[in-house]
């Protein structure tokens, strides 16, 4: 297992920490090891087969702690392809409960990832080709026409469509949900100005930006109840622009946690390339003089004070989006820094990908001591159920 360049490590938690158990609201997790969302596509018609099944519940069986499932539809527009699942339909609803069973049976917990794409679904999609694709202002993170602007009477409908989706959910026994506001989808979209062009009130200041998401997450609270585990996953960087930012500052970045948590958010899931990288290097924090080298989990566990989940290029050694191509294969690198993080309280859980789907045994060979075992990351392995 190589060594990951780190920042000062001088002062790090033990491995056996993230072994502890945690508690995300009611949900006891075993502990801190989550299974991060990949999309995957093997699920015809929209519907978990039992290998995606198998899949999940392996990973699971191995000490997984926590599974997000890759991203799902919440509707008839959500996104293009048919072979995504959705949280719609009585045979699909009926395969995720068995899915549920498979890891609770397993000792694991799970939530599902809520997904719409908004303009990212493009303009000639597979799933429903007579729909459009509904957006801030129709426009891609790339800044290319992709279908229209939704209304304001359309804005409700999909608000409503998450809401319906995590009671399904609920009701199909998941641990919590995971709303996806990341990656240039459509949640992100109206966070981010370069896809958010409105000139009503879901526009504009970075206030009216935030009106639409919080209302998803507001709408979503009020249909799950006051307990259950609602998650935000958010992200700086977009599909194809790793320098977009939807917050400039911390002060900005908080204004938009805080709005979340307000509205009903219980967890954030920032989504990092590099979970070391410094989200605002110039920043000095609130006088404690460490703001500079915080990641960007960091800065939300320190403005919210809710749990968060870190992630990003844990335990392997480049970023997805080079093992992601052809060809493209990571090695296995030690968590010094990870633990270093840990032990100045900047992360509640850990997200592990790639890795995840390589090896799923990872979490087992880590807390035995058998990182010498572990499989390194191709580009094929995201090509298979295994």
């Amino acid at each position: 297992m190589t060594t990951e360049h780190a920042p000062d490590t001088t002062s790090t938690a033990p491995l056996s920490s993230l072994f502890t158990p945690f508690d995300l609201g009611p949900v006891r997790l075993p502990n801190r090891f989550v299974m991060a969302p990949m999309t995957r596509e093997f699920s015809p018609d929209g519907t978990v087969t039992p290998d995606v099944v198998g899949y999940y519940a392996r990973r699971a069986a191995a000490g997984v702690g926590l599974l997000i499932t890759e991203g799902v539809y919440v509707s008839q527009d959500s996104g293009p392809s048919t072979s995504v699942p959705r949280l719609f339909g009585r045979e699909q609803l009926d395969a995720w409960r068995r899915l549920v069973d498979a890891v609770h049976a397993e000792g694991g917990r799970i939530v599902p990832q809520l997904w719409h794409l908004g303009a990212a679904r493009g303009n000639h999609a597979e799933f429903n080709p007579q729909l459009p694709s509904l957006s801030p202002s129709g426009v891609a993170p790339n800044g290319a026409e992709r279908g229209r602007a939704a209304t304001v009477e359309e804005l409700a409908r999909i608000r409503e469509d998450f809401a319906r989706a995590a009671v399904a959910a609920q009701e199909a026994g998941f641990d919590g949900v995971e709303l996806h506001g990341a990656h240039g989808y459509l949640l992100d979209q109206f966070l981010w100005a370069g896809t958010n062009r409105r000139t009503d009130g879901y526009g504009g200041s970075l206030e009216a930006r935030l009106r639409f998401p919080a209302e998803v997450a507001a709408a979503v609270r009020a249909a799950v109840g006051p307990e259950f585990p609602v998650i935000f996953r958010f992200s700086q960087w977009k599909s194809g622009d790793y320098g977009a930012r939807i917050a400039e500052t911390p002060e900005e970045l908080g204004t938009i946690l805080k709005t979340l948590a307000h509205a009903g958010v219980s967890a954030f899931h920032p989504s990092t390339r590099r979970h070391w990288e410094p989200a605002f290097p110039e920043a000095d924090g609130t006088g404690d003089g460490e703001g500079a080298s915080l990641g960007l989990a960091g800065w939300t566990k320190k403005l919210t004070g809710l749990p968060v989940i870190t992630v990003g290029s844990v335990g392997l050694d480049n970023a997805f989006e080079v093992t992601w191509q052809e060809g493209g294969r990571s090695e296995v690198r030690g968590l010094e820094t990870l633990l270093a993080q840990f032990a100045r309280d900047e992360f509640d859980l850990v997200a592990v990908g790639r890795v995840l789907l390589s090896d799923p045994a990872w979490v087992a060979k880590v807390r035995d001591g058998r990182t010498d075992e572990i499989r390194p990351f191709s580009s094929e392995d995201r090509l298979r159920l295994s």
